[in-house]
């Protein structure tokens, strides 16, 4: 195994379950891996507890703290475990309600999650892409304004563009030497304008990350969201990220080359899961280097990103090595 100081640096943008289960392949390789994840979640117990508590949501965090955990498995059952009896508490995850009461202690968000990454002995970092509360904000195709990120998906709308108030939110320290220091930065998977655009909405961490050294990877969704990305093609979700970033700074972007037909082999999923259209030739025009590479499975009712084959494909692109390229 490589020494910490010869491992190389990754540092992953986005939050919800994409961006967990990509680090769960990630966390099993000799990397230094660093998650910036969203603090945008207005919804559930993340958006009672902002309320209440005035903290940054910590839904996401969780989420990642749990994929990036090496604890016994009933341990981090017990973290993700959410109640569902008590008035007071029906909808709180028990690991929202951990990081609330420590950021009451600490009196610092960011430190609270650094203490919690130690009890849950966390492969790598895990940053909050803001060291408070910041709000989501949508203009839909239409001029309408909204406001929250769980009300987003909910308006069935094209989104023009996505916005972050206070817009001069500053970024930890920590976040923009990671970002530095990095080999590797990568986007996605995920909701793209719910949980990869809110982390580089903020200023300081979209400028280390436009000038920075490292190589950077989008890693496109499978299939497109309602609400959100219905229909878009491939090229779609990247004029969203040079849109919103002001440049055009993907390196590389990971498609899905696995017929979703061949996933399902008969089975029926419970809800319609519309697949991300290749627009190869309009990619071209915006992406130096496009990979096709078979990165999906079919579990628990759902065509998901294959979290092994997709870091697998990671390790490789860090060696430098073409890995069904198209050219």
């Amino acid at each position: 195994m490589l020494q910490s100081g010869n491992m190389k640096k990754i540092v992953v943008f986005g939050g919800g379950t994409g961006l967990s289960t990509m680090l769960r392949g990630l966390k099993n390789y000799p990397v230094e891996l660093t998650a910036v994840v969203t603090v945008a979640d207005d919804g559930g117990s993340s958006g009672r507890l902002l309320d209440q508590y005035n903290i940054p949501p910590p839904g996401d965090i969780r989420q990642v703290m749990a994929a990036l955990s090496d604890v016994e498995p009933l341990i981090e059952r017990m973290f993700q475990y959410r109640f569902t009896t008590s008035d007071d508490l029906r909808g709180h995850s028990l690991g929202n309600l951990m990081l609330a009461a420590l950021t009451d202690i600490t009196g610092d968000f960011a430190r609270a999650v650094e203490k919690m990454s130690q009890v849950l002995n966390i492969k790598g970092k895990i940053l909050p892409a803001a060291n408070q509360k910041i709000t989501l904000h949508a203009e839909l195709d239409d001029g309408t304004i909204v406001t929250g990120e769980s009300k987003i998906p909910g308006y069935g709308r094209k989104i023009r563009k996505v916005y972050i108030s206070p817009q001069e939110v500053e970024p930890l320290p920590e976040t923009v030497k990671s970002i530095e220091e990095a080999d590797l930065i990568i986007f996605g998977p995920g909701s793209l304008y719910t949980s990869i655009l809110p982390t580089i909405l903020v200023r300081g961490i979209r400028d280390a990350m436009l000038t920075c050294k490292a190589k950077r990877v989008y890693i496109n969704n499978l299939t497109t969201q309602e609400g959100e990305t219905y229909q878009y093609t491939a090229s779609e979700h990247v004029l969203a990220l040079f849109d919103h970033a002001g440049s055009k700074f993907i390196d590389t972007i990971l498609l899905n080359n696995t017929d979703f037909e061949t996933l399902l082999q008969g089975n029926e999923p419970p809800e319609v899961q519309l697949p991300v259209e290749n627009d190869i030739e309009a990619l071209k025009l915006l992406v130096p280097d496009i990979v096709l590479e078979d990165i999906s499975t079919f579990s628990e009712g759902r065509i998901i990103h294959d979290a092994d084959k997709v870091a697998a494909w990671v390790m490789e692109y860090m060696k430098g090595k073409d890995v069904n390229k198209e050219t």
